[in-house]
């Protein structure tokens, strides 16, 4: 009974999805003009090519960045329950801790963190 309901769910997805793409296509608006195709700046036109290379620091930062960040989110979960779990906490936190400190210490190192 459940399988018979869990393909009938995906049936039904997949034929709701396509009927709405099809639909789109024969009812919606057509325009082919250049213009269309330009990337839109403020009304500004572009000069140039808009695909300019980007320096992969700006990358190496950003993801650095979210990786410390996120990593320092689950801090807090760990505040909220730390009376209840005892001194198995507070090791196991102070070995995240030691490894977010090594990886920032690694980071730095390497001279990821400055803006060259």
């Amino acid at each position: 009974m459940n399988f018979t309901m869990l393909i009938t769910v995906f049936l039904t997805a997949i034929t709701l999805v396509a009927a709405a793409y099809i639909i789109a296509k024969l009812i919606g608006p057509r325009s082919y003009a250049k213009v269309k195709g330009e990337p839109y700046e403020c009304g500004i036109p572009t000069r140039g090519t808009s695909w300019l290379p980007v320096h992969v620091g700006f990358y190496l930062f950003a993801i650095l960045f979210l990786m410390f960040d996120v990593e320092t989110v689950f801090l807090y979960p760990w505040a909220v329950v730390v009376k209840d779990f005892g001194v198995m906490a507070l090791l196991s936190i102070g070995f995240f801790l030691v490894v977010l400190v090594l990886g920032l210490a690694y980071a730095w190192r390497k001279g990821a963190l400055e803006w060259k």
